[in-house]
């Protein structure tokens, strides 16, 4: 295992590969051990790895790679790779899914109902008591709160769950050998005995301007639904509504007044149908599926052996033998595409087979 890390975190640091090529060479040689060992030919049989990025793999000096593990060990740090059991499952619906995270905290990143929380770093006190409100509401349900450690609404959200005994994640847009900004020292010490702190960039990555964008981008992948509390019309609170709309999230906005500025970027998503308007924590709870959720009861198998397409087949056989799924669970159990899965539940629910619930469960009709 310990060679393996050594070459996990090795393909994510050769130039010119990115985490969409690490993860298709490692898929197709089935380790990155062996992506390292692989002969040029055989490197080139992989789409989009050209003579570039051959030759990074192939002349690729190891000398980081030791200076990292030997930072992880002294840290405790843990290492989350992209075919790993702890990996974000939900992440891996993405198309530009990290390769690699490191994480440093106690809770585990599978666990049902997460929520993002994003907002703007100059927040009113309307933004902040809200905010305050929508997550003392959402402790009722024990939801983990996520969120990026920055100034304002961020920031609020991380204090409120701690305050509530909710676990809260802070995603980073740098290395875990530092915190920024850096007032927020205390409360990501406090996180990491009640949450954790998470970030797919190694240690002395400044927390440069272009990080920002990747590091929302896990913000939205990793959570059922985001909040946006308050927010201009340009920013990464929109950055992150809107990958989290490609990722098949529920967003869900706090509307304001039609000519603060604070409130711009709320009002635009809501207007544009790229969010839901909520003004509590109960409407999410609601809207979710989740305030007085039952468990589900064990359906009585059908009697009569339903004929139905491949892709059909396949996802009715995992909910009738194991329940109702969320449709990323349903895309990682399944291996279908992602088009694929689509289509079928849509099928699925005209034949009455299968019903939605709210948040993107499916169960049998």
């Amino acid at each position: 295992m310990k060679e393996e890390l050594f070459y996990q975190i090795a393909i994510t640091m050769v130039p010119n590969i990115g985490d969409v090529n690490a993860r298709a060479l490692v898929q197709h040689f089935g380790s990155a051990s062996s992506v390292f060992k692989a002969k040029a030919k055989h490197l080139e049989e992989i789409d989009g790895i050209g003579t570039k990025r051959i030759e990074s793999i192939l002349k690729f000096d190891f000398a980081k790679v030791e200076d990292e593990i030997a930072f992880i060990q002294k840290h405790k740090i843990q290492t989350l790779f992209f075919q790993d059991s702890g990996f974000p499952k939900r992440l891996l619906n993405s198309y530009d899914c990290p390769a690699l995270l490191y994480y440093k905290g106690n809770t585990d990143l599978n666990t049902e109902k997460f929520v993002g929380i994003v907002g703007t770093r100059s927040q009113s006190e309307y933004g902040r008591s809200q905010c305050e409100s929508i997550i003392e509401a959402l402790a009722a349900e024990n939801v983990i709160i996520t969120s990026g450690l920055a100034f304002g609404i961020d920031t609020i959200a991380h204090k409120a769950a701690l305050k509530c005994g909710l676990q809260t994640i802070g995603v980073l847009a740098h290395g875990l050998d530092r915190i920024y900004p850096t007032e927020n020292k205390s409360i990501a010490k406090d996180m990491l005995h009640q949450g954790g702190l998470l970030t797919e960039f190694r240690s002395n990555t400044i927390p440069d301007k272009q990080n920002f964008p990747s590091r929302n981008r896990i913000v939205a992948g990793i959570c059922d639904c985001v909040i946006v509390i308050e927010s201009g019309k340009k920013g990464g609170s929109l950055i992150t509504a809107e990958l989290a709309n490609g990722y098949n999230r529920d967003v869900f906005a706090l509307p304001g007044r039609v000519n603060d500025l604070k409130s711009e970027g709320c009002n635009y998503l809501i207007k544009n149908n790229k969010a839901a308007l909520i003004t509590s924590g109960e409407d999410v709870l609601r809207n979710m599926g989740w305030l007085d959720q039952k468990k589900p009861t064990k359906k009585k198998q059908r009697e009569l052996f339903i004929e139905l397409p491949p892709d059909e087949k396949v996802l009715y056989t995992i909910l009738q033998n194991e329940g109702p799924h969320h449709i990323d669970d349903l895309f990682i159990k399944s291996n279908l595409p992602g088009s694929s899965i689509a289509k079928a539940l849509l099928m699925l629910e005209m034949e009455g087979i299968v019903k939605s619930l709210p948040g993107k469960v499916y169960e049998l009709g």
